[in-house]
């Protein structure tokens, strides 16, 4: 239901409180206090039909009784009578209602499931139950039990936990941090976080959202609504339970590394959103990024009057992955002629101990004019000859002084001892003043790695190779084939067959029951001039090494036998219980400049199917070099997966050592994640070791189980998948009315430079008609909000000339945050006027929209554009003029009513 009545939750026009009595620890008597408190500008009505009055408030037998109609309600009364509360709230016109009563209990039959009953038949938004409340300082609705209300101000708290929301109002309130509300979600039966991110991602009372996470329950509605706001505003996230392990047992290395807590930051950092690990540094990231926003980098420059704690700080630095500034020959001239001789000529600038508020503004100035840096840490060190107040104003002056035309260079600033004055004066001025140089360089990457997120958010991936062919059909014989045989783990021939429809190549592999067979075998290999390999074949056996399962090397056939009769008797006797096949014979495969890494998929029973990569061989769980990322994967972020590993350094060149091919493994990775979407039985994969060098990448050994599927998701899409991906389903050819023919396609992120030579060939005037103003210049930023979807409420179709590949035209779709009611917008090339174009895509679009279940599709029209309001009648849309603007007219079209 998302956004749907969350108003009346943080702005209602009246509140009921059902469940208060004379008791003194009595909850509901508590929230009814606070109300009154908290000084909500509206009625406050109190049910209770055994007394006639609490605290001198009259009581009403029943909602229905009450003289007004209460737009919020909150419950207090016990399990068995919640249900009948909110039914009756629901009939008395209630649109929301705060649920404070724990111990609901789960399941069939539950008071839980009687609450959820009467939520979906009335339309009722639940918060709760099991919660805190309920908290909107700028609406003065203190709908809690927490201790205190906050100050109001413009943080919105979003927290799984009541007490850690109370303790976090109990903190914020005597730093003078101030809240635009505070939400305790508790049991989060109907309002969970997607709810309100989506809510606060466009309430302008709020500039900055928090989040407490202990688990999340619906991992694509909550992805897609964290990575809407997370380009709207900054979103922090703290999580606990960083060293939880798998509820289940692995049965890859791949799933292995995957631990629950890795799982949760892959899906923080694809959403775009600044995790942290303690509650006070979701305030510190807060603020710093609320105050200062983004920055273009992460060099940070420092100035101070003393070097040791400039240092110090230059330091810290570098520990968080941040890099130490350099100063320009012009900065350094500068400063050799502002600064008496003794200076340090580099960062940290160090101004000396007797530096006034003079120094601080050549230098300062200096800086933010220096392209070297992409921040400045101010710091003041008290001593007898330097003036904390006086330098305080210095700078004040001259970040004012910057022309508002000027890039808005972040500055930052550390003012040792008790300064309150100096401190105020910088805080007014919207320069965050920190306790210690390791506080400030905390919150300059805090700046940091929100701009690398966003950037992520909005990178061009490259386009796959025309060679990236998949052959799904031999895929998915071979995966229906081992289902049906009642196998979990693929044998390693139809693991080699599944690999190759992937174009993944596999050491050449051969099954054999017995030492025999494997003789055979290998006397192929022999014949090439290779040597050979010998593992155990057994399903029951997770890791060969277990049962020293593996020979290498072997160059006879006499060596052969003996390792497949060592190797077969050792694991009868080590596992007698296991299921034991055989063995396996490969051919060896020598690349001794190699790098030995891992690739794979694992399963999380919240976000589905990850993609796994790092360093690999035997000590994989020992050396721990691995990074996650949730599918689908284009070739940009799978770099940027093998960028978050140590194994990315060994993938250089060094020495005699010529650098990997990189690209090579990233392609891989982006076929793991294109099998996963394929294959939703696939369970888990494990490519290890997988070799790279400068010649390519080649899969020594692989793993691969399957499971019937378990859809984790509702509605449309893939089953499993935790973001939506690219809907191939709506790939289709269509004939215009002259006769050519045009493929139309969801838009991909790679296609940013078609867009760009499309908007080239329109022209201005129909360029205004689209956009409502002249433009002409398309920045990045621009056209990768058009081509950079979320599929699960966007969708941009492409019509593309199948000989040129050039775009002729494309329509949108965006979905509202209800799943209500979508926005379109259509575009054709000038010179394609009069060919159906538009009126095709058109009629896709209003399929699609009915395929994702919306009710309306709606658009604005300039008035003077007579052809598509002549095009959006005849396809059965309403016109009506927009009450704000008479120039603009109102399409709707009811899609259910519409004939396909």
């Amino acid at each position: 239901m998302s956004t749907y009545a969350l108003q009346s939750v943080f702005h209602p026009a009246s509140v009921a409180v059902v469940g208060a009595s004379p008791r003194a620890r009595s909850l509901g008597r508590l929230v009814l206090q606070q109300l009154r408190a908290g000084g909500f500008a509206g009625p406050i009505g109190l049910v209770n039909p055994r007394y006639a009055s609490i605290d001198g408030i009259e009581a009403s037998p029943s909602l229905a009784a009450l003289p007004f109609v209460p737009e919020l309600v909150v419950i207090a009364v016990p399990p068995t009578d919640v249900a009948g509360a909110a039914e009756a709230a629901a009939r008395a016109g209630a649109k929301a209602a705060i649920v404070l009563t724990r111990d609901m209990g789960t399941g069939v039959g539950s008071h839980n499931a009687a609450l959820a009953e009467v939520a979906r038949a009335r339309g009722l938004r639940i918060v709760g139950p099991n919660c805190l409340g309920v908290i909107a300082p700028h609406a003065k609705l203190f709908a809690s039990f927490a201790a205190h209300a906050p100050i109001p101000g413009d943080l919105a708290l979003i927290s799984q936990s009541g007490a850690v929301a109370a303790g976090m109002i109990e903190w914020s309130r005597p730093r003078g941090i101030g809240f635009s509300a505070v939400a305790s979600l508790g049991d989060a039966l109907d309002v969970d976080f997607a709810d309100l991110l989506d809510y606060f991602a466009t309430d302008r009372h709020t500039r900055a959202i928090l989040l407490y996470v202990e688990r999340v329950r619906d991992a694509r509605k909550f992805l897609s609504a964290a990575r809407a706001a997370a380009r709207a505003k900054p979103v922090v996230v703290v999580k606990p339970g960083r060293h939880a392990r798998r509820d289940t047992a692995a049965i890859t290395h791949a799933a292995a590394l995957a631990a629950p807590d890795a799982v949760y930051d892959a899906a923080f950092r694809r959403a775009g959103l600044l995790r942290v690990y303690a509650l006070d540094e979701l305030f510190a990231a807060a603020e710093t990024l609320s105050h200062l926003g983004s920055l273009a980098g992460n060099r940070l420059a420092v100035m101070t009057n003393g070097i040791g704690v400039g240092m110090l700080a230059l330091d810290r630095l570098v520990d968080l992955g941040g890099t130490r500034a350099s100063l320009s020959e012009a900065t350094v001239g500068t400063l050799d002629g502002a600064f008496p001789r003794g200076w340090s000529r580099r960062n940290a600038v160090d101004m000396l101990g007797d530096a006034d508020g003079s120094r601080y503004t050549a230098a300062l100035d200096a800086l933010l004019e220096d392209r070297e840096n992409d921040a400045v840490l101010v710091m003041q060190v008290p001593t007898v000859l330097s003036n904390p107040d006086e330098v305080a104003d210095a700078v004040v002056r001259t970040v004012q002084a910057r022309p508002r035309t000027s890039t808005r260079k972040p500055v930052l600033a550390v003012w040792h001892g008790d300064q309150p004055d100096a401190r105020k004066k910088l805080g007014d001025a919207g320069i965050p003043v920190y306790d210690s140089e390791a506080d400030a360089v905390r919150g300059f990457m805090y700046l940091a790695r929100h701009h690398e997120a966003q950037r992520a958010l909005m990178e061009t991936p490259p386009s796959l190779p025309d060679d990236f062919i998949v052959d799904l059909p031999a895929a998915r014989a071979v995966v229906e084939a081992a289902l049906a045989s009642g196998r979990r783990l693929l044998d390693p021939v139809a693991t080699a067959r599944l690999l190759g429809a992937y174009g993944i190549p596999l050491a050449e592999v051969s099954r054999a029951a017995d030492a025999d067979e494997a003789v055979t075998a290998a006397d192929l290999l022999f014949a090439r001039g290779e040597a050979v390999a010998v593992k155990i074949d057994a399903a029951d056996i997770a890791h060969k090494s277990d049962v020293d399962g593996v020979r290498l090397n072997l160059t006879t056939p006499q060596a052969v036998r003996q390792a497949a009769e060592d190797i077969l008797q050792r694991a009868r006797t080590l596992q007698p219980d296991a299921q034991i096949d055989g063995v396996t014979v490969h051919a060896m495969v020598v690349r001794p400049k190699a790098r030995e890494l891992i690739a794979g998929i694992a399963d999380d029973p919240t976000f589905g199917p990850v993609i796994v990569f790092g360093r690999g061989g035997t000590a994989v769980d020992v050396i721990d070099d691995k990074a996650l990322m949730l599918p689908p994967l284009d070739l940009r972020l799978a770099h940027e997966l093998i960028g978050r590993t140590r194994a990315s350094r060994i993938l250089k060149a060094y020495r005699d050592v010529p650098a990997a091919d990189e690209r090579a493994v990233a392609l891989l990775l982006v076929k793991l994640a294109q099998m996963a979407a394929d294959i939703p039985e696939l369970l888990e994969l494990d490519i290890n070791p997988l070799l790279a060098d400068r010649d390519g990448v080649i899969a020594v050994d692989a793993r691969i189980a399957l499971a019937p599927v378990k859809r984790l998701h509702k509605g449309r899409g893939h089953p499993r998948f935790a973001i939506f991906p690219y809907p191939v389903e709506w790939e289709r050819t269509i004939t215009l009315s002259n006769g050519n023919t045009a493929f139309v396609r969801p838009v991909r992120p790679e296609d940013e430079a078609m867009f760009r030579r499309f908007f080239e060939q329109v022209s201005t005037e129909d360029l205004r008609l689209r956009f409502f103003s002249a433009v002409r210049h398309f920045s990045h930023e621009f056209i990768a909000r058009l081509t950079q979807l979320d599929y699960a409420r966007s969708i941009a179709l492409a019509a593309i000339d199948p000989a040129t590949g050039e775009m002729l035209g494309a329509v949108r779709l965006l979905a509202d945050a209800n799943y209500d009611t979508g926005e379109y917008g259509i575009m054709v090339r000038s010179d394609l006027k009069g060919a159906g174009l538009g009126w095709r895509l058109m009629g896709i679009m209003i399929e699609y929209a009915r395929w994702q279940g919306l009710h309306v599709v709606e658009g604005q029209v300039l008035r003077e554009n007579t052809t598509m309001l002549t095009m959006c009648r005849q396809l059965g849309f309403s016109v009506t003029t927009d009450p704000d603007d008479a120039t603009v007219a109102i399409v709707r079209l009811p899609v259910e009513n519409h004939d396909a």
